[in-house]
């Protein structure tokens, strides 16, 4: 027998859905409703002097329950556009603000 694969609800396989990016970041702006500014901070080589540099890009996430606060480390994943400029989706808040 054929091995079967789990479909979702926008009916893509399992498989193409684990091919998303996922990040994680700070929340900086909770303003919004029903949307979180997360900040990512990655680190990249100057390609000339070779210096480490800290590079932030901010990604605005989809956050249905308005959970997310200003502070918090959340996982974000890619998923389709929602808005303007939201592309991304809170998966989980990984830790809370202190």
């Amino acid at each position: 027998m054929a091995e079967e694969t789990q479909t979702t609800e926008e009916g893509m396989t399992s498989e193409e859905r684990s091919a998303r990016k996922v990040r994680e970041g700070l929340v900086v702006s909770d303003k919004m409703d029903k949307t979180a500014v997360v900040a990512v901070v990655r680190l990249k080589r100057h390609p000339l002097y070779g210096r480490v540099q800290r590079v932030t890009k901010r990604f605005k996430a989809h956050d249905e329950t308005n959970e997310c606060k200003v502070g918090d480390r959340v996982r974000i994943m890619e998923t389709r556009p929602i808005s303007k400029q939201k592309n991304w989706r809170v998966l989980q808040i990984v830790e809370r603000a202190k």
